[in-house]
């Protein structure tokens, strides 16, 4: 309630959450320095980026002004419009998952058919549907949220279940996982029949479980990290090298640019497993700061939603909240995976990790967050939202 009441009684200049954004800010500024930083030697020794050292510093720049720009035009958009079109971006979410599936359509790296090959970029639909189900789900516990069990549990058991079949497919078990945790948390939030809640707490992690189980994969992937000097050159290599590069950071890093496993030891030094460079390179130090922010960023998106819950705005609460778990949940995960807590995931350090459908929706989801307080503040001042 105290925070409220700062809230409420904030100069009429204060239109906008100065700390979030610096946050965001910080967020983006420490990630280019990091990719640059870790995917040197990589862009130096590869034919594909014609061996130019600072190929992916350009790119990255170039997909955070994209997103960027993309997060300026989302804070337009009012909360009630994403409302009254959330069922239908989810629609075109799953759409898209089933394009990147089709043969000669969807783009195909390492295996994985995730990407759709645009005129400059990839799009990865998986980080859309993060977005999306963030919305659905924000959308249908605030329709739901007085219907009968059986009437508020099919629905969402079914749409849980064929999205995560269709990302299984592709495959990106990371993408389910972090949008099974987005519908649960927010039916939990949104004060979801405790029923409804409990039968989707059993019948979707049974169902989780029965796919891990039934490939081989999946099942390796998920008990390789209990020992991963077991097979340090095949199951286990990725996390080996991570763990090395936490060893060699100690408490202030070997300094920026000097890591070491960098240079070809750690695959994806750039993407999934940035967080591993950042322990390297600036130590125990680093690694709290980056954390320090992701921390930031969860607790302000959980006041702003409940700030919204005050103002009786139950659709902009959820989002605000939703938002909040799913960072929170894809940086545990990417930074569980890097010390070797989780099993090995394909999924990216949010708004740090290079990739472009990553950066941008992540900033869209930022401007939603932002746009989410920005009415909240305006309702106080007695204006129109």
């Amino acid at each position: 309630m105290a925070s409220l009441v700062r809230t409420r009684t904030r100069p009429p200049h204060a239109q906008y959450d100065m700390l979030l954004i610096w946050v965001f800010i910080a967020l983006l500024s420490v990630g280019l320095v990091m990719v640059y930083s870790s995917s040197i030697a990589t862009a130096e020794g590869s034919k594909f980026t014609n061996h130019q050292a600072n190929y992916y510093l350009i790119r990255q720049s170039i997909f955070i002004a994209v997103g960027l720009l993309a997060g300026i035009i989302a804070f337009q958009v009012p909360v009630q419009l994403w409302q009254t079109y959330a069922p239908y971006l989810f629609l075109a979410g799953v759409l898209l998952l089933i394009v990147v599936l089709i043969p000669h359509i969807g783009h195909e790296v390492n295996g994985s058919r995730r990407w759709l090959p645009l005129i400059v970029i990839n799009l990865q639909p998986s980080e859309l549907m993060k977005l999306f189900a963030v919305m659905y789900a924000a959308d249908y516990t605030v329709r739901k949220a007085r219907a009968s069990m059986m009437q508020a549990f099919l629905p969402m058991f079914a749409v849980m279940a064929v999205v995560g079949a269709f990302l299984l497919l592709e495959p990106d078990m990371g993408a389910f996982v972090v949008i099974l945790s987005i519908a649960f948390c927010t039916l939990w939030l949104g004060g979801f029949n405790i029923k409804v809640f409990g039968a989707l707490m059993v019948a979707l992690p049974l169902a989780f479980a029965a796919l891990i189980l039934s490939s081989p994969y999946r099942m390796q992937r998920v008990t390789g990290f209990l020992d991963p000097w077991a097979d340090p050159f095949g199951k286990g290599y990725q996390l080996s090298h991570a763990l090395i590069a936490f060893g060699r950071g100690e408490r202030f890093g070997v300094g920026l640019g000097a890591s070491v496993e960098k240079l070809f030891y750690l695959p994806e030094a750039h993407t999934d497993f940035l967080m591993a460079v950042i322990a390297e390179e600036l130590g125990l130090v680093g690694v709290v700061c980056v954390i320090g922010l992701f921390a930031l960023l969860l607790i302000r998106s959980y006041q702003i939603g409940r700030h919204a819950a005050f103002l009786e705005r139950n659709f902009s609460s959820l989002v605000a909240q939703g938002i909040g778990v799913w960072i929170g949940v894809q940086a545990t995960i990417n930074i569980g995976v890097n010390m070797g807590l989780l099993p090995t995931k394909g999924l990216t350090l949010p708004f740090l990790s290079f990739g472009g459908s990553g950066v941008v929706v992540n900033c869209i989801a930022a401007a939603v967050l932002l746009r989410v307080d920005y009415e909240n503040r305006r309702l106080d001042r007695g204006m129109p939202a």
